[in-house]
């Protein structure tokens, strides 16, 4: 029990730390960047929002399969809160759920034809699927508001005022309640992604990126668990994409094109797929270049191109082959030679 409990701590110590940093991080900010400490707070939301997504999207790839319509599934997410919220009122505590099995739907029809499909063709399907569903976005203006997107989308609130069980997110001096949200939904999401990892689904798929006919052979039903995956991981992906309409307040078709999407690609691929701290890694480190190279826009694709092709060349196995690595090194560096 003992030896349970201190392996238990041993593993789980840093992302303890973590979570204890980030709950912490409003008050921080606001403590050595003042009225700037707002703004990094924002971007410390998206990008708890976006390791969802790079975490749901990672789940996608044990299998094999890489798709290119990842953003989409989060843009549907995005799309059916903002209407939900704008146009009818509904609480956030409806949207999200609606919204996301609204996009498990989506899902569901986009992973039919592409289950027949592996490889480049499913990487191009998806593709083509995805710029499907965001023409659609870009031409009915009703109800997703065609070019211009949707704008005003409502600040979560839970109750009304004045009621016991009041608590309002749309507080327009302090961020702070929204960012707490956020977190509490990104941790619930990581740790459902962990559990589904480390699943007996999490190991059915992963089975089948290593041999599908293999599977096959021992009646696992490769094709419904691959239409399995792409429907849960569009549903994380919806959470994500729900998360960050709400702290936008506007969405439109291009904040969900081919751009951002290969920014997801460069995030899984540099921290790596193999464990399910990779893209944690890639999101983190990616999201500081983005920041340091915001006076050198121009040059950003460049620079981000020759990060992508560095890792598949000198670190294919991504960033997070560093970690085994390092505590290796310092394992070496402390220990004892054994004297003959």
């Amino acid at each position: 029990m003992l030896k349970s409990n201190s392996m238990f701590i041993k593993r789980w110590w840093p992302a303890a730390i973590i979570i204890v940093v980030f709950a912490f991080a409003p008050q921080l900010f606001e403590t050595f960047w003042g009225r700037m400490g707002m703004y990094k707070l924002v971007l410390l939301q998206v990008f708890l929002a976006n390791v969802v997504l790079a975490q749901s999207y990672r789940l996608m790839t044990t299998t094999g399969d890489w798709t290119l319509c990842h953003y989409i599934l989060m843009g549907m997410g995005a799309y059916t809160t903002a209407i939900l919220a704008k146009f009818y009122g509904i609480p956030f505590y409806l949207t999200i759920p609606v919204a996301a099995i609204c996009t498990v739907g989506v899902s569901f029809l986009i992973a039919l034809p592409l289950s027949r499909t592996i490889g480049f063709a499913f990487f191009i399907g998806s593709f083509a699927l995805g710029e499907f569903v965001r023409y659609i976005w870009e031409k009915m203006h009703f109800p997703f508001g065609g070019s211009r997107g949707l704008s005003n989308i409502p600040r979560p609130e839970l109750g009304q005022s004045g009621d016991w069980y009041f608590v309002d997110f749309s507080s327009r001096m302090d961020i702070s309640n929204l960012y707490y949200g956020t977190l509490v939904l990104a941790i619930l999401a990581l740790i459902l992604l962990y559990r589904l990892d480390t699943s007996r689904f999490g190991n059915a798929w992963k089975s089948i990126y290593s041999d599908s006919e293999l599977c096959e052979s021992i009646g696992i039903n490769v094709t419904r668990y691959r239409i399995l995956i792409f429907c849960v991981a569009g549903f994380f992906a919806s959470l994500a994409g729900s998360l960050l309409a709400y702290q936008w307040g506007a969405i439109d078709p291009d904040n969900f094109g081919m751009i951002e999407m290969v920014y997801l690609i460069i995030w899984v691929v540099v921290g790596g797929v193999k464990t399910y701290w990779g893209p944690l890694i890639g999101v983190a480190s990616m999201s500081l270049v983005f920041e340091l190279t915001r006076p050198f826009d121009e040059f950003r694709p460049l620079i981000f191109g020759v990060i992508l092709i560095s890792s598949l060349v000198f670190m294919p196995g991504g960033l997070e082959v560093l970690i085994p690595r390092t505590a290796q090194f310092f394992k070496n560096l402390v220990g004892t030679k054994e004297v003959s």
